[in-house]
């Protein structure tokens, strides 16, 4: 949980400092890719996917709100090796469902952008901060991380995940965001 929200499940494998080790038990997300800018098409796809769990769905059914809200860089096409891509037009943004909810007991979205998925599990590096998430905190951190993962012979896979915990209203000091990546 973070400040009443749940959030996905992991267990901390190892930690240094800001840096920790995760892995992520699978999850249901509702998604939506977004082409633009980072911050324009998480703001986009936020709206999207808010619109979906304020009750935009074939049910008008409400759906808690949970935490992060993640954003993923989609590899351009001839990247599908997995190789690590820059970050491009187009994002995926995500947020995850409340625990008790399966992809078949979700109601519909209305919207046919939003897509319901079940991720697998996952070991993802991730660094914490506070403050504003502007394009050179994030790829500072991103830097950081990959930096101390080939300290530790770890091979990380594409691109880096941006994870944003609280509202754009929150005072910059108190909140939670983080750069991941998935770890091979």
């Amino acid at each position: 949980m973070y400040k009443g929200y749940e959030t996905p499940a992991y267990d901390v494998l190892e930690q240094d400092g800001a840096i920790e080790l995760r892995r992520y038990a699978p999850h249901v997300v509702a998604e939506v890719q977004v082409e633009g800018s980072r911050r324009g098409a998480v703001g986009r796809g936020f709206r999207t996917l808010a619109g979906y769990i304020f009750g935009d769905n074939a049910d008008a059914q409400k759906v808690a709100m949970t935490a992060p809200v993640a954003q993923i860089s989609v590899p351009a096409a001839g990247d599908a090796a997995g190789g690590t891509a820059l970050p491009g037009p187009v994002w995926t943004v995500r947020f995850t469902m409340p625990s008790d909810y399966d992809v078949g007991t979700l109601p519909v979205p209305a919207d046919s952008a939003i897509r319901l998925t079940r991720t697998a599990p996952q070991t993802q590096a991730v660094i914490r901060f506070s403050g504003f998430w502007s394009d050179r905190s994030l790829n500072a951190k991103a830097d950081a991380l990959q930096a101390w993962a080939e300290a530790r012979g770890l091979t990380l896979e594409g691109s880096p995940r941006y994870y944003f915990y609280d509202d754009p209203f929150t005072l910059p000091f108190n909140r939670r965001n983080e750069v991941a990546f998935v770890v091979r």
